[in-house]
């Protein structure tokens, strides 16, 4: 069997590379500052406590690094949720199957309603979201949406759950532009403690989703973990070793990385982040990832407050989301009972694109490939 990125991060030991990265040294971190092209061991330095105190250098050196490969660009994208059904037992997830709230699926007239209401602003990429219910949300419902999509967007991407590589296939000439999918954390030992039950509770299956995604063709693939489950630093590298070597195999397909905290949520298993992150070391992370690679597309989501994603947004950033709702037909009929998180930034697309313009920025509603292709 083709190996997969499941081999490469099963034959790491989680403590061993913890330890690794927590004995980095500043003389560590000065050697991998003056690099171009960093190795992993220079990435462990960046994300280690001893890179605290070069924060500001790094700062510097990744939003120069940044303007030097996206200019002076910052992309809008929406999400827009389809259903929140899930037959996953998550316990840091409001859409958690235990959780007692009402439960909806868009039908297509409903898919169209949040489409042209979305659309009176200029979106271009719109990013589907789904609970993870393969029958409420098959992957011919996936396709039919992604159809109706197309009559209102360029592009379209989707966060819903993993699918086959063939089920890849199939949405790719209807209109899928790229697939987003978080392992949430990459500790293999501790994954069972916060998926208790589901599909999603297969470790292997879900990490091996970007292997399917890339070999099915698609032109995106994001990944990331949810910041608070594990400790942040570890995840990171983790996360930076995804990236790398989905890079180096998988070379046609564009990388995009997200790094979203953990927000409030209804819980029936009333969740708290065991590894919370200081307002720096959330930087920290932003500007490793940078300085790993210059072509790596960094999103910043509504988790994060305005004000916050408004002075760490040239610092290595090149998109972020605007005016999301978090509940299926959120847009058309706002509804709080049915929200998978708490958004943070509340402002409209057209406050954040302002704020983006404020900084120095030209905001630009397509997906970056859009230039490219």
């Amino acid at each position: 069997m083709e190996q997969t990125f499941y081999d490469i991060a099963h034959a790491l030991k989680w403590n061993e590379v913890r330890d690794f990265i927590y004995s980095r040294t500043e003389d560590d971190v000065e050697r991998a500052l003056k690099k171009e092209r960093i190795t992993m061991d220079d990435f462990a330095a960046l994300v280690s406590p001893a890179a605290s105190a070069y924060l500001e250098q790094m700062a510097e050196k990744s939003y120069l690094t940044t303007r030097r490969r996206f200019g002076n660009t910052m992309q809008l994208y929406v999400p827009m949720y389809l259903s929140n059904w899930c037959t996953n037992r998550c316990i840091y997830c409001g859409f958690n199957c235990r959780n007692h709230i009402r439960r909806t699926v868009l039908n297509e007239e409903q898919i169209r309603e949040e489409a042209e209401v979305i659309c009176k602003d200029p979106f271009q990429h719109i990013l589907l979201v789904t609970g993870e219910d393969p029958v409420k949300a098959d992957v011919k419902y996936l396709g039919r949406a992604i159809q109706i999509m197309k009559d209102y967007f360029s592009q379209v991407s989707i966060e819903v759950q993993p699918l086959e590589q063939e089920e890849y296939e199939y949405l790719r000439p209807l209109g899928l532009h790229a697939v987003a999918v978080y392992q949430e954390t990459y500790n293999e030992e501790r994954y069972p403690v916060y998926h208790l039950s589901g599909k999603k509770s297969n470790y292997r299956y879900r990490l091996e989703t970007p292997d399917r995604v890339c070999r099915a063709g698609v032109a995106k693939v994001g990944i990331g973990n949810l910041i608070g489950l594990e400790d942040w630093r570890t995840e990171a590298y983790f996360t930076a070793l995804h990236a790398r070597y989905i890079e180096k195999k998988y070379w046609r397909t564009k990388v995009s990385i997200s790094f979203p905290r953990l927000r409030p949520h209804e819980s029936a298993d009333a969740f708290q982040p065991n590894y919370p992150t200081t307002d720096r070391e959330f930087l920290q992370i932003i500007c490793s990832y940078r300085l790993l690679s210059e072509d790596l597309e960094l999103n910043l989501s509504t988790r994060e407050s305005r004000e916050y994603r408004d002075k760490i947004m040239p610092f290595g950033v090149t998109s972020v989301s605007a005016g999301s709702k978090t509940d299926p037909g959120g847009y058309a009929h706002p509804n709080e009972e049915l929200e998978q998180f708490a958004i943070n930034d509340d402002r409209s697309p057209r406050e954040v694109c302002q704020a983006i313009r404020e900084k120095g920025f030209d905001p630009i509603w397509k997906d970056w490939d859009f230039f490219f292709n």
